[in-house]
């Protein structure tokens, strides 16, 4: 059978099978595998249904994108967030959780799983110049797309429609308080999802949603819906740099020498580009910083990741199972 990952707790996971959501486990040959192979939120498995208990997960459909960040909590461990998405709703309030670098981090991340980012800017009540946030959001890529909502009185919603084709699915991220819930609640027309309010002090939100979980919606649609984060690291992201820089990416290519650095070399392309004022300072500063991070937390994984296959070869070979 073939069903649909719904939910990850810890050692357990749920299959959405037509209208059921099967308890599962997994086949214990998965634990000899990376990490990146496990079952996430938004993956096509091939089970063994158990009428009486935990169905058996065999193996994991082929994916056409996986969303992934560094752990904040672990160096050099990698979260897999979710599986075959379409579009990546990148959830920003227009209050002061509005922040430019953190949505330029989202739309890496979106790029590099293979999802089209979108960029929600909710609570359009709350501000009055929205516009200049639509224009600022939308010159971080030219891949981005851009909407202005308020849940709370409707507006902005029907502009979405445009995403919710019969089998597409639809991940949201952003931070806590950010409207994710509020949204779902208003794209699929009933209280689905339990919603808090802001605190006043910092504009910060409470946690509402614990863990991911994909929600099939009547219309064929499917939302999964994330914890909220105000941190998005960058590992193994360098295509989704590349794709939300594009314009420096060309630059690069124009440069004199392959390895330039863009600092002393003559004939830099991205030096000429920031002096005629055709490239800021800031969006060159933002896209280094982001190469620099992925490429240390790159080289984290790839040692945490020597360390475990070590360790995997020597309980093995000491006859003690790995779990």
């Amino acid at each position: 059978m073939t069903g649909r990952i719904s939910e990850v707790r810890k050692n357990s996971w749920t299959i959405h099978y037509h209208e059921e959501e099967l308890p599962a486990k997994l086949k214990g040959s998965f634990y000899e595998e990376e990490a990146e192979l496990f079952p996430v939120v938004g993956d096509y498995v091939n089970f063994l249904y158990n009428p009486q208990g935990d169905s058996v997960i065999l193996s994991v459909c082929e994916r056409k994108g996986l969303l992934k960040r560094p752990d904040q909590a672990k160096a050099g461990v990698m979260q897999y967030m979710a599986a075959n998405v379409d579009y990546c709703f990148i959830v920003t309030s227009l209050n002061r959780d509005y922040n430019y670098h953190r949505i330029a981090r989202y739309v890496s991340v979106a790029l590099q799983g293979g999802a089209v980012p979108v960029v929600i800017l909710t609570k359009a009540d709350l501000c009055d110049h929205a516009a200049q946030y639509v224009e600022e959001a939308a010159s971080i890529s030219e891949k981005v797309r851009v909407h202005v909502v308020s849940a709370l009185y409707g507006s902005g919603l029907d502009e979405l429609k445009v995403y919710f084709t019969p089998g597409t699915t639809i991940c949201l991220m952003g931070s806590s308080g950010a409207g994710k819930s509020t949204l779902i609640n208003a794209i699929a027309g009933v209280e689905i999802m339990k919603t808090s309010g802001i605190r006043e002090d910092d504009s910060r939100g409470r946690h509402t949603t614990t863990h991911r979980q994909l929600i099939p919606l009547q219309n064929g649609v499917s939302l999964i819906d994330t914890p909220g984060m105000r941190e998005i690291g960058m590992a193994e992201t360098e295509e989704g740099i590349a794709d939300t820089f594009q314009d420096i990416a060309v630059l690069e290519r124009q440069c004199r020498f392959s390895n330039c650095r863009h600092e002393t070399e003559p004939g830099c392309a991205v030096k000429a580009a920031i002096e005629r004022g055709e490239l800021s300072r800031e969006r060159y500063e933002l896209y280094k910083n982001l190469g620099a991070e992925n490429r240390r937390n790159y080289a984290k994984k790839k040692e945490i990741s020597k360390r475990v296959k070590a360790a995997k070869k020597f309980m093995r070979k000491n006859g003690t199972d790995w779990e």
